[in-house]
């Protein structure tokens, strides 16, 4: 496997978990209205699971927050989109250093990757060099038998972690 680990920017419009969930999924950085929808009906479909005490809103208010274009996704919504999609969502956030995965309880077979600084998510992605285009990042990675995706998971880690913009893969 070879390449450089890449951040990908998402626009800053308040929608930058979903669009950047979109681009990792789906190589679509327009998608946030339509998760959003994805969301509001999980939420809805389920007020057991997701009661007031969960969400900290009673679950009718939480979904039409949700759905508003102005308000930011989180761990809930990155949990729902990780069930969603079958797939895990790994979110490294710069500020802390952690790495918090979303769906690994289901055993999914692949992962994808974004970044957070505590304000802002962008997409993380494997490209072939530097300036490759985007439509040849590799956004999705498979999972193997000891839950890790390989040298990618190291280089991402330490791409997080460090000053630089890049960490090669080779």
């Amino acid at each position: 496997m070879e390449g450089v680990i890449l951040r990908r920017v998402i626009p800053s419009d308040n929608s930058c978990l979903f669009n950047a969930v979109g681009y990792v999924m789906d190589h679509d950085k327009k998608k946030a209205a339509e998760l959003r929808q994805v969301i509001a009906a999980t939420v809805a479909s389920d007020p057991q699971k997701y009661c007031e005490a969960f969400l900290g809103k009673p679950n009718a208010e939480y979904c039409n927050w949700i759905l508003d274009s102005e308000k930011w996704g989180g761990a809930i919504e990155l949990a729902i989109l990780a069930d969603y999609y079958g797939r895990e969502i790994a979110a490294y956030d710069i500020q802390t250093t952690r790495c918090d995965l979303y769906g690994q309880e289901s055993n999914y077979s692949e992962r994808v990757m974004l970044i957070y600084d505590g304000l802002h998510y962008d997409a993380l992605v494997m490209s072939p060099f530097e300036e490759a285009p985007e439509e040849f990042d590799q956004t999705i990675f498979a999972v193997q038998k000891n839950r890790s995706i390989g040298p990618v998971e190291g280089a991402c880690s330490n791409f997080c972690e460090g000053p630089a913009e890049e960490t090669e893969l080779h």
